[in-house]
């Protein structure tokens, strides 16, 4: 029942109604002894009857009353009269925060002042160990001296329905606001809640301070658009958006939504409330100290502190205190003078000699892509360069800006292998269809530098030079940016195991540049060293296990495993000197050996590796319908049946660096036999013709890749194939005679001796063809794979290895990893957009194929050219299929500022 002017509750009487709210009433009061106005919230009877409740109500009310902040609105008493318990607060005149943003969004100076005072409110709340758990507009009073919280620790939401234990009341009721009152129905005070809470809180979690943050990422969002950061039709609706969705740019807020006059958010302000919006909590900024510099941060870039101003009024008191002491003005002056440049340089020491807080955010994927990966920072750090693979399996390159949402393809380069920048961050340079090309990002054709046979891997340098990578064996080479001649740029130093140079980096000089002596095909364990333009020579400074980035400071990145290191390189000694730091785990690595970038700015890029998705696989017939259940469940990849049809070999793959360990499934008795032991360093695995033996491919990192065969019931240890001429192992197949290992090195087919001395490899058919993905046909004669016909598609071909030479295309649309059955008659194939295609094969008098038809269409494609997702039998009427019951999940990009700070801190 409301409560009357003239009602006592304890010292205090009641004055008049403020309001009621969903903990109860709140009045405008006196106290007595004081003869100040307070406010009275007054806590309904039907949560007063709750023992429970009560004692929380009073144990949080002693603990916030603690909180002694000026935006803080202080709790002065608690108590209880006759069966009605209330709390007493400070009376505070103003607006709600809610109530101000009906009129639009904040100006920038407002923003980032009551920003920073709200995010100071937090921060003494959460180093007292109290949590909000209800931030939101309505909790905010705006008044002459700023920002006021409301309602600290006294509005727990710990679930989103339920009963609370004891009341048989619903926690709907707790989740409005105990001091502000407002007409809202019961959806309306539902969704005006859920509006600011967490992710984590949504799922069912316990709050924490970081639960806070997130709220007060909306309340900024809101704060800076006048609308809210997420919004449905529905509770449903708005907890999908909350859980799955982003909010759009602060800058792109509908027409007529916001105050034709409003000015536009602050720069910096909507990389912020990213960083408060992550839906994962540990990738969310930690504390609301940090939000609090942050905004500081900006508002200074802005030209909105206030420093000088509090600065100039404490002068000027100083001064009116001395006016009437005659001589003493002067020097009283002074003295302030002297005091206030001292208190200035007090406190911006520290800040001018401490590295800038870093903070990271996630960026999403491209739009409609497969997947996106290679991030590349601009060397202004205002730009991120990134990859995107399509439906149809082409990668093409994307900018975006880092003040933006949306990355935009940066045309003319489709089919490219990996992009890199311009040392003025206005150009990308690529390799595409064997050629050295560059592009503005802006827009405009590609211009052809020179022709890049074999070449990947590139740097531009400040000096107007390009070092580019070729094939695995050879050394790097330079070309004027410009465009010309393509010159030696190294030397490959044999004696101390070296085959080849890659992944060149230049040093900011544009003179000196780091790059990588390798020691296996794989380009992924080799020799870090230091050379410099005009001289093949170089210095040898120390193993690494792939690619390096010069970072500002002094400081090389690397790779360790899965791990992103950091550490001092000493140019002068020619060595790496300190101890390691690690940066972050779980990035992605493969071919790229590892997706990370850093600019001159210390803006950190990488892209993580968050595992493997989880499938099934499954038997069909050649129309693709499934026979019978399931026959085993993981992250499964490269299904091959034995020679004999009853047993099937595949690879329990541990991410999507392509590597597992390799597992035998016994299909008569259904039992699965794990065969290796490699620390997820296992791939590629084929049968031996008998059945008998397996061989596959080791990869781990920081060793040479290396061959091995194994019995096929895993009992023995493996045999190692370590071969002569030191060239890597993409192993393909056993060739038919048993004798012999065959794998692809340098887009050709090479074959190595299974037993003897001599494991020497020798080229498979034409040297002067490429083919990929090869297999020889049963009788040995023929030789299919993948190779370019023109532009970047790859077609199939069969390539005669006996008799007179010949070469056929078989596909038409595209094709990759062909298979031979019912004895060399058929060949089937995989095409980029999933298909399975048969063609039939006359080998009786020459070579003759028919036209390809389609089989079906596979669940899922092939992941990459190690991680296969089908297999057929020899008859080929039967088809294993990997079948996704969850997708593969690549890790997402991250950025993280601030790269002094984040070595120092560590």
């Amino acid at each position: 029942m409301p409560l009357t002017p003239g009602t006592r509750l304890g010292p205090y009487e009641i004055v008049s109604p403020l309001g009621a709210g969903g903990m109860g009433e709140v009045y405008r009061a006196k106290d007595t002894r004081l003869g100040r106005e307070v406010a009275i919230k007054v806590l309904p009877q039907h949560l007063s009857q709750n023992p429970e409740i009560r004692a929380r109500f009073e144990r949080e009310a002693k603990t916030v009353s603690g909180l002694n902040h000026p935006h803080i609105c202080v709790l002065y008493d608690v108590g209880r009269e006759a069966d009605t318990d209330y709390l007493v607060m400070e009376l505070i005149e103003g607006d709600t925060l809610a109530a101000r943003l009906r009129r639009g969004p904040l100006p920038g100076p407002e923003l980032l002042r009551l920003g920073t005072q709200i995010a100071d409110a937090l921060d003494r709340a959460h180093r007292a160990g109290v949590i909000h758990r209800d931030l939101k507009p309505a909790n905010v009073m705006v008044t002459k001296s700023g920002a006021k919280l409301m309602d600290f620790g006294l509005s727990r939401v710990t679930g989103m329905t339920g009963t609370d234990s004891g009341s048989g009341r619903t926690m709907s009721a707790l989740t409005q606001s105990p001091t502000v009152a407002q007409a809202l129905t019961a959806e309306g005070s539902l969704l005006g809640t859920f509006q600011y809470m967490s992710p984590e809180q949504l799922e069912g979690r316990e709050a924490d301070a970081r639960s806070d943050i997130w709220a007060f990422g909306c309340v900024l969002y809101e704060m800076a658009t006048g609308r809210r950061a997420f919004e449905g039709r529905s509770q449903a609706s708005l907890i999908a958006a909350i859980l799955e969705r982003e909010p759009p740019s602060v800058g792109e807020v509908p027409s007529g939504s916001v105050s034709q006059t409003a000015a536009a958010p602050p720069h910096g302000i909507e990389r912020l409330i990213r960083n408060c919006l992550a839906k994962d909590p540990d990738e969310r900024i930690q504390t609301s100290h940090d939000i609090k510099l942050q905004l500081q941060g900006i508002a200074e870039g802005a030209g909105f502190s206030s420093t000088s101003v509090t600065s100039a009024a404490s002068v000027a008191a100083v001064a009116g205190r001395a006016r009437g002491g005659g001589s003493r003005l002067p020097w009283l002056v002074a003295a302030a003078g002297v005091l206030l440049a001292a208190g200035v340089f007090a406190w911006s020491w520290p800040r001018l000699h401490a590295p800038a807080p870093s903070f990271r955010f996630r960026v999403s994927g491209v739009a409609g892509a497969v997947d996106t990966f290679w991030p590349r920072i601009s060397p202004d750090g205002r730009f991120l360069l990134m990859e995107a693979v399509d439906s149809t399996g082409a990668v093409s390159a994307y900018v975006r800006p880092m003040d933006q949402i949306e990355a935009q393809p940066v045309p003319g380069t489709r089919g490219l292998q990996r992009a890199y920048w311009s040392p003025d961050g206005r150009e990308i340079a690529f390799i595409a269809d064997d050629k050295l090309q560059r592009v503005p990002v802006g827009g405009g054709s590609p211009t052809v530098i020179c022709g890049a046979s074999g070449g990947a891997d590139l740097s531009w340098g400040a000096g107007g030079s390009i070092l580019m990578d070729g094939q695995s064996q050879d050394s790097l080479r330079v070309v004027p940016a410009g465009g010309g001649e393509l010159r030696p740029a190294t030397r490959i130093d044999h004696k101390a195991g070296e085959i080849g140079s890659a992944w060149p980096c230049f040093l900011p000089d544009g003179k000196r540049f780091l790059f990588i002596g390798t020691l296996s095909d794989a380009g992924q364990t080799g020799h870090l060293r230091l050379g410099t333009l005009g001289s093949l020579d170089s210095k040898l400074i120390g193993p690494v296990d792939g690619r390096v980035e010069y970072a500002p400071g002094g400081w090389v990145l690397f790779m360790r495993g899965p791990a992103l290191i950091a550490q001092k390189l000493d140019e002068g000694a020619g060595k790496l000197v300190g101890q390691p730091i690690t940066l972050a785990d779980r990035i992605r690595v493969g071919s790229s050996s590892g997706h990370y970038s850093i600019s001159r700015t210390g803006l950190l890029a990488f892209s993580r590796d968050l595992g493997a998705g989880l499938s099934a696989l499954r038997v069909a017939d050649r129309s693709g319908a499934m026979r019978g259940d399931r026959i085993a469940v993981g992250a499964l990849a490269n299904p091959m049946p034995s020679p004999d049809g009853h047993r099937l070999l595949n690879l329990n793959y541990a991410g999507t660096s392509g590597t597992g360990e390799v597992h035998v499934l016994d299909l008569d008795r259904a039992t699965d036999t794990r065969i290796t032991f490699t620390g997820d360093a296992a791939a590629l695995p084929v049968w031996s013709p008998d059945g008998r033996r397996i061989a596959y491919v080791t990869q781990a990192s920081g060793q040479p890749q290396s061959l091995h065969v194994i019995s096929a019931d895993g009992l023995g240890a493996p045999d190692s194939i370590k071969l002569t001429n030191g060239m890597g192992a993409n192993l393909r197949q056993w060739t038919p005679d048993g004798t012999r290992l065959l794998f692809n090195f340098t887009r050709r087919a090479w074959a190595s001796p299974v037993e003897g001395v001599d494991r020497t490899a020798h080229v498979v058919g034409d040297s002067t063809q490429q083919m990929v993905a090869c297999q020889l046909s049963p009788d040995g004669r023929w030789m299919a794979g993948g190779a370019v016909a023109s532009g970047t598609t790859f077609q199939i071909f069969v390539q005669s290895l006996t008799g007179t030479p010949g070469r056929w295309q078989i596909s038409a649309q595209g094709g990759q990893f062909p298979r031979w059955t019912q004895g060399g008659r058929e060949l089937v194939y995989e095409t980029p957009d999933g298909l399975i295609m048969a063609v039939d094969i006359d080998t009786r008098t020459g070579f003759q194929a028919g036209t390809p038809h389609r089989l079906f269409t596979l669940p899922t494609k092939s992941l990459s050219g190690i991680l296969t997702s089908w297999g057929v039998d020899a008859s080929g009427e039967h088809f294993y299929l990997i079948e996704p019951l969850r997708p593969v999940t690549e890790g997402s990009i991250e950025v993280v500022s601030g790269f002094d700070a984040l070595v120092h801190r560590k």
